[in-house]
């Protein structure tokens, strides 16, 4: 009898659960409506199927329970009960696979005035590519592929120079208009996969998948790799930002193209060495760092990260958190440098500045920190000097205390917060993992010991 009424309790509380539940689709923002249909039809048969088997389970244990009379009757077959229950299960899997295969249709069948963005994926970053005025994209090919062609872009084909590469993880695309995605990866499997807008597809290495959605409300939706692509494989996101028609052309315009990439004028050390001038205040004259003054190192590290830091800073998705005590510092020094080229030109001078090592000041187990430093080795390198392909920086020879500050900002959620700032982001989710401050000195006394 417990048995029965405990089959009948799990087959009912199932029920309930699914739906009075508050977690559920999320609201959809695309054209794809028939895929939460093909889902429900889904959830329908199987519940019906998972209902009736509890009941009849519960009811088969009541009536033939033991009895001391009772006596079993042996039945070898029965092809009427075999004729049912093959109508029935067939009629149950052909519901649930005919609306996959219908969806399935509309699927692999792209509209003719789709716009056509290229997905790239690599471990732990989305990049992407739009065809520039003549609506083609160049071509690519593995072997050209470099940390300064990460799309690795054919340069002797001339459809690629309007192109428009954007190699941070948002996107954004315009309201109404179909999308069809072109997806490939650089090195694993990855899952495109955006919840709001129903779209989930595979990116194969040495493939090209596709897929397509017509986006129908505004707003920005995470993009997240639904495969396990590897150690950072969590903290592998992204944001497709839905705009207003108006809005993303302008937003397009401002998107450099290949070609005004390559002729992108570099930045000036002589110049830069004036306008250091501010920042040797604090960071000193080499760009050693200054412990007193909260100035970290400079010398040495990736000009890349460097640039994006002090954009990061006169944008405000740095230094505007209440608790940054030393980020709010930075932002008005940033804010003394003009524009992209006085940045350039700072950064250049820098590159000029010796490389120092500095002294450290952080204490820990570095044998420890060498277990723990596996996961951060994935992005910074094993010898962490930093891999721009995974937008990670140098992080051998810089700063410890600083660098201590900042796992801490991270893990606290004072930096890596701003919606803006992608990387940050990720970068605060493996910072989690760090469970105290002494798992941050173990770290950083391994990373001192490179």
């Amino acid at each position: 009898m417990a048995i029965a009424i405990t089959l009948v309790v799990l087959a009912l509380g199932s029920v309930l659960f699914h739906f009075l539940s508050p977690w559920y689709f999320t609201p959809i923002a695309s054209n794809w409506h028939t895929i939460d249909t093909t889902i429900g039809i889904t959830f329908w048969v199987t519940g019906v199927v998972f209902v009736a088997i509890s009941l009849f389970m519960a009811w088969a244990i009541l009536r033939y329970r033991h009895r001391a009379d009772g006596r079993a009757s042996y039945q070898p077959e029965s092809k009427k009960l075999e004729a049912w229950l093959v109508v029935v299960t067939a009629l149950g899997v052909a519901a649930m696979l005919a609306p996959g295969l219908v969806v399935w249709a509309d699927i692999v069948h792209v509209p003719k005035e789709a716009q056509v963005v290229e997905v790239v994926a690599q471990q732990w970053h989305w990049s992407y590519r739009l065809p520039g005025k003549d609506g083609r994209l160049g071509t690519v090919h593995a072997r050209y592929v470099s940390d300064a062609n990460p799309f690795g872009m054919n340069p002797a084909d001339a459809n690629g120079a309007d192109d428009v590469l954007l190699e941070h993880p948002e996107l954004h695309v315009p309201l109404g208009q179909p999308v069809k995605l072109l997806l490939r990866s650089k090195d694993v499997l990855h899952n495109f996969a955006i919840a709001q807008i129903r779209v989930k597809m595979d990116l194969v290495p040495g493939l090209v998948t596709y897929s397509w959605f017509t986006p129908t409300r505004t707003g920005w939706f995470d993009l997240l790799c639904e495969e396990l692509c590897g150690i950072g494989h969590f903290a592998m996101r992204g944001r497709v930002v839905v705009d207003e028609p108006a809005v993303y052309q302008a937003w397009l315009q401002r998107q450099p193209t290949v070609a005004q990439t390559r002729t992108r004028v570099p930045g000036d050390a002589v110049v830069g060495k004036a306008l250091y001038a501010t920042c040797a205040a604090c960071h000193g004259a080499g760009g050693e760092g200054n412990l007193a003054l909260n100035a970290p190192k400079l010398s040495g590290q990736g000009a890349w990260y460097l640039e994006r830091q002090l954009k990061q800073f006169k944008q405000g998705v740095r230094g505007t958190h209440d608790k940054d005590v030393f980020g709010k510092m930075m932002a008005p020094m940033a804010g003394v440098l003009a524009d992209n080229a006085a940045i350039a030109n700072v950064v250049a001078h820098i590159a000029t500045l010796p490389d120092a090592r500095v002294t450290a000041t952080v204490k820990g187990d570095a044998d420890r920190g060498r277990q723990r430093f596996a996961t951060c080795a994935a992005c910074h390198g094993a010898d962490a000097r930093g891999i721009a392909a995974t937008n990670a920086p140098r992080l051998q020879g810089m700063s410890d205390w600083y660098m201590a500050t900042q796992l801490k900002n991270f893990r606290d959620g004072v930096r890596g917060a701003h919606a803006q700032d992608v990387y940050g982001g990720q970068m605060g989710l493996v910072a989690g993992m760090l469970s105290d401050d002494a798992a941050i000195g173990d770290i950083l006394a391994y990373i001192n010991s490179r």
